[in-house]
């Protein structure tokens, strides 16, 4: 098959099953699941895979909500990664998890009939816990990602862009033991553990003003004390600290933490940090398949926000892109100022608009693996990318 033939193959797998994906999503709208608890959604994303003919395996590298899906044996030249991910927030899908998945799941029903073609293992990579702790991290270390030519996803957001600024991230619980005492009748015996965290904050305030621009801090309390009565004990909050690239990120962790350690000494109490997530890396960029990204942009006709520059947050797919080519592009399904994980976004989900951003990013990646695979000195190129930013 030529360009043309492979694309129209493609596009007529994903025209025939889009109304099943969108009603995937639609069900995964209805019944969102926080992370760590997407039972019902992986078990229904599993589910309609085998319908269709894959074998799947669940649970996988160590996870209950995690699956591994493919179509056929691992026989051919290369492997690629559909990263699926369904985990809810508080307030419902309002990062567009549910429409992702079934893009991700549409995109491997096309791209598996194309399989022979484009001599290529396709796997759709279950991944929860995307919104906290990261389960792709532990995925990597359990070795799920090993030996893939490629990864992608689709993410939703109000604006098309082939590449997305995502910071490294990391994130801690910082914990301040104290004396506690009684704070009317003796004071002095105690020891404020409320007053060393913050302290901290204060610290790592005054830090910011000497920081690079990309960095982001945030904190909240977790634990303040029991009663105004009682000198607090312990008192802890946690952080998120981000950076563009993981080695800065490495530095401003080393600071935060003497922000800590200072405050614990001032305060005459003790500091223990403990780890509560994932530890994020950046998106690594990659021009080559960029620019087969943006081709396939302008064939669906989605018109790309070229000004954009500003910071997207962070995902643990960046660690994906660590071990090969990784795309994660966004389709827009609003428009600004309605931001990620707000209610406006959350209720855009089901929308006439969320379901066309189904067939157009399922087209899109589906468009990505032919440029990329069908053609093996732009494979070979993109490949040569990645290795120079080693």
């Amino acid at each position: 098959m030529n360009y043309e033939e492979r694309k129209a193959l493609g596009f007529s797998v994903i025209d025939a099953h889009h109304s099943e994906a969108v009603a995937l999503s639609d069900a995964l709208a209805d019944e969102p699941e926080l992370s760590g608890q997407e039972y019902k959604s992986s078990a229904r994303l599993a589910a309609y895979l085998r319908d269709q003919g894959f074998s799947v395996e669940q649970p996988f590298a160590g996870y209950e909500t995690a699956f591994l899906a493919k179509k056929g044996p691992d026989v051919h030249r290369r492997k690629i990664a559909l990263l699926t991910e369904y985990d809810a927030l508080e307030i419902g899908h309002a990062c567009g998890h549910c429409v992702s998945a079934a893009i991700s799941v549409l995109a491997g029903l096309a791209i598996s009939e194309l399989a022979e073609e484009l001599n290529v293992d396709v796997h759709i990579v279950g991944t929860p816990e995307e919104e906290t702790y990261g389960a792709k991290c532990n995925m990597i270390a359990a070795g799920a990602f090993d030996g893939y030519d490629m990864a992608m996803m689709v993410h939703l957001y109000n604006r098309n862009l082939t590449f997305t600024k995502l910071l490294a991230k990391d994130s801690y619980r910082y914990c301040f033991y104290g004396k506690s005492a009684h704070a009317a009748a003796s004071p002095w015996e105690g020891d404020n553990a409320l007053n060393g965290l913050q302290l901290m904050f204060h610290a790592v305030d005054m830090l910011r003003q000497h920081l690079r621009p990309d960095v982001r801090i945030h904190g909240v309390i977790c634990e303040g004390g029991m009663a105004p009565n009682i000198v607090p004990e312990k008192a802890s909050a946690e952080f998120y600290i981000r950076a563009l690239s993981r080695d800065y990120l490495n530095e401003v962790v080393a600071k935060v933490d003497d922000c800590a350690r200072g405050a614990a000494i001032a305060t005459q109490t003790r500091m223990e940090r403990e780890v509560t997530g994932g530890a994020y890396d950046n998106l690594k960029n990659n021009a080559i398949g960029l620019a087969a990204l943006e081709e396939g942009f302008a064939e669906l006709g989605l018109p790309l926000d070229r000004e954009f520059d500003e910071i997207f947050a962070s995902t643990d797919a960046g660690n994906v892109s660590m071990l090969c080519p990784t795309f994660h592009p966004t389709i827009a399904i609003a428009e600004p100022p309605v931001a990620l994980h707000s209610k406006e976004f959350e209720a855009l989900v089901k929308t006439p608009r969320a379901h066309e951003a189904i067939a157009q990013g399922a087209k899109l990646l589906t468009l990505q693996a032919i440029k990329l695979l069908g053609d093996e000195e732009r494979f070979a190129a993109m490949k040569a990318d990645f290795e120079r930013g080693r």
